[in-house]
């Protein structure tokens, strides 16, 4: 049995200096980063205004949200759990019925993920489809082998972005590595619009 004394007992003032340290290496880290995805998006202290060629999701909807779960169970939002390593960038693709306009989203997600060059595998695809054509269901997996199916969790309903219904039209997300749902293309956008946006966003991160 291990006796506890005065002496084993954490000191205050380290305690408060390990957690200073803690907070001083977060801001470090991820401060940059953040200040600089914000300052992109909605134009603050740059004279230019936003640049951004999608829908910023406003508030940020946490992926969580979604409900969302892979084909044998496990929730999407635990690739972007705390402590998970090396957590990616996603482009979710998002219909009720897919039909020509979200089968062309995901080949602007392919082609975008192909464009990115060397920082490819930086950036992971995935798509909720509600009803596919069988014409598509036979290829999906021949032309799409890296898009991951995934499906709404039992008994739970999907919590999209408000301004968005994916029975009335498909759209592509794109979610940064902390999980957050926060820009929005539609089947108006073009793959160098998302490819533009996406390119900024990895060139801004230190994660993913």
């Amino acid at each position: 049995m291990t006796t506890i004394t005065a002496d084993t007992l954490p000191d205050p003032q380290q305690t408060r200096r390990g957690r200073r340290t803690a907070l001083l290496l977060f801001a470090v880290g991820f401060g940059p980063m953040i200040l600089a995805t914000v300052m992109y998006f909605t134009g603050w202290l740059n004279p230019t205004g936003h640049t951004n060629e999608g829908s910023l999701v406003q508030p940020l909807v946490p992926v969580q949200a979604l409900h969302l779960q892979t084909a044998d169970g496990q929730p999407f939002a635990d690739r972007f759990a705390a402590g998970v390593d090396d957590p990616q960038w996603q482009m979710l693709v998002a219909a009720e019925t897919c039909a020509a306009e979200c089968e062309e989203l995901l080949y602007l997600a392919r082609q975008v993920n192909v464009a990115l060059g060397k920082n490819a595998p930086r950036v992971s695809r995935s798509a909720w489809l509600g009803s596919v054509p069988a014409p598509l269901e036979e290829r999906l997996q021949q032309e799409y082998p890296a898009i991951e199916q995934l499906q709404v969790a039992p008994g739970e309903r999907a919590g999209w972005p408000a301004d968005f219904s994916p029975g009335r039209q498909p759209g592509l997300f794109l979610v940064d590595p902390f999980g957050n749902v926060m820009m929005h293309y539609g089947p108006d956008h073009t793959g160098k619009q998302i490819l533009k946006d996406l390119k900024h966003l990895l060139k801004l991160s230190q994660v993913g």
